[in-house]
């Protein structure tokens, strides 16, 4: 039984992927009432957190085994001695697994409320602190050291600085006040350390504060097996074209044992700053960062030698991968969607310009990876239906390690090319809580299955280019 409310939507958000998650093949194909079931539960689980925390580990510098037995000295020591397993992964062989506890229903609330900014309240929900910047409202006499009870204001109508709210929040758990009202909301200038230390919140899951940044970095699962599904050898040349903020990118230089040439691209600048100190933290020596347009990477003219670019030259690269810009509708958790349909529309043009590019900087033989952390049928299956149509060169790959499910029905895709997707759909299973006792009696082969589809909504396809046609 769901703990928080569905997803919201804007009405013509809801209206269009109401359609979408109805359309005729899907309706065929599993009837009117297992569709309309699974888009519901669908609604469900993307305003709750994923069952797991996943940890990719950077191989590059420590192994599996040294940094679970270093995360499972830490939970115990976060949770007083509450022992939660850290699983590893039987097909990725670089992840650890923590059992996400919750929700827990029976804490009690107190008197003083802190009210945080929607992405805040997010971050709490998967493990966080509450820092200074997400705190928009306290209690008028909020004093440090006062025990509190935290709310989300899922829809941003709480104004700054308020001593109370009345509007639609949720309540995430209790913690302890760092700082005091005055200090929080101070007019010297917004602080930026922790304002509130969540003690009971309502999903426990461990705080990665400072714990263990080299040689960790959370990742969200099907975002640590896209890399995998690229599989980029010592050696070779590979592009990350929307690389920011760099934890792709990482994965990849580690997969190639930091020996080649990996090119991460980003328009900001800001966050190409990110992708090169994630790329010294992790000490990573063949990642180039670049702060370049993707859509423009294409040099149009030949130069008389070769370009270290961008613009690149054409067939430049040996593998691709375009994590694309998308309406990000698959995360989790997200209990109010704001965007307009214009916005979560705007996409596929951006996605099919960079995905031309990409086709054009690939060699023959090389390998394309094209991924989003979205739901739609129009940033997904359908780019694939147009990718295969417009360039007769590319063709769909079998992908390895495939753990998610099929592609969506509703693009006009074969069932042999759905089988050759991989969907990641958190709607697959039952959304269920997680307590010490139900961990206990599971068997890890379950756990792992459930992390397998408990986790956020992604999409993955793999081609090859066949020629230069």
């Amino acid at each position: 039984m769901a703990f928080f409310p569905k997803i919201s939507f804007q009405c013509e958000v809801e209206e269009y992927l109401s359609k979408v998650f109805r359309n005729s093949e899907l309706i065929t194909a599993l009837g009117t009432q297992e569709a309309e079931s699974r888009y519901q539960s669908l609604l469900s689980h993307l305003s709750h957190p994923p069952a797991f925390t996943t940890v990719r580990v950077n191989t590059h510098l420590a192994s599996v085994k040294h940094v679970k037995n270093l995360l499972f000295e830490e939970i115990q020591q976060q949770f007083k001695g509450l022992c939660l397993p850290v699983l590893e992964h039987p097909e990725i062989q670089d992840i650890l697994l923590i059992p996400v506890i919750g929700p827990r229903r029976d804490i009690k609330k107190h008197a003083s409320e802190v009210i945080v900014g929607a992405h805040c309240g997010y971050a709490v929900l998967r493990g966080a602190h509450v820092y200074v910047p997400g705190i928009i409202s306290t209690s008028k006499c909020l004093k440090a050291g006062d025990l509190v009870s935290v709310y989300s204001d899922i829809e941003g109508k709480c104004k700054r600085g308020a001593k109370e709210f009345g509007g639609n929040k949720v309540f995430l758990g209790n913690g302890i006040s760092e700082l005091s009202r005055n200090e929080i909301f101070s007019s010297n200038g917004r602080l930026n350390g922790m304002g509130i230390r969540m003690i009971e919140p309502v999903y426990l899951s461990p705080s990665f504060d400072n714990v263990l940044p080299s040689h960790s970095l959370l990742q969200n699962l099907p975002s640590v097996v896209v890399s995998h599904v690229l599989n980029p050898q010592p050696g070779e040349r590979i592009l990350d074209m929307c690389a920011a903020p760099g934890g792709k990118t990482t994965h990849l230089a580690t997969l190639m044992h930091d020996q080649g040439e990996v090119i991460a691209m980003d328009k900001i600048a800001n966050k190409v700053k990110k992708i090169k100190q994630n790329a010294e933290l992790h000490q990573l020596n063949c990642i180039k960062a670049i702060c370049y347009d993707g859509t423009k990477a294409l040099s149009v003219e030949k130069g008389e030698d070769e370009q270290e670019g961008p613009p690149f030259l054409p067939e430049s690269f040996d593998r691709i991968l375009l994590d694309a810009p998308c309406s990000g509708m698959g995360q989790r958790p997200n209990m109010a969607y704001s965007w307009t349909l214009r916005e979560v529309t705007s996409y596929q043009p951006l996605q099919r310009k960079l995905f031309t590019v990409a086709v054009k900087l690939l060699k023959p033989g090389g390998v394309l990876v094209y991924s989003t952390c979205t739901i739609t049928l129009s940033e997904n299956e359908e780019q694939v239906a147009w990718a295969l149509e417009t360039f007769p060169c590319l063709q769909l790959q079998p992908q390895e390690p495939h753990i998610g499910g099929e592609g969506m029905r509703g693009a006009g895709l074969s069932l042999v090319q759905l089988k050759l997707l991989q969907r990641f759909d958190p709607s697959a299973v039952t959304l269920q809580g997680m307590d010490i006792n139900s961990l206990q009696d599971s068997r890890e082969d379950d756990l792992i299955s459930l992390a397998n589809k408990d986790c956020i909504g992604f999409f993955i396809a793999k081609f090859i280019k066949l020629n230069s046609k």
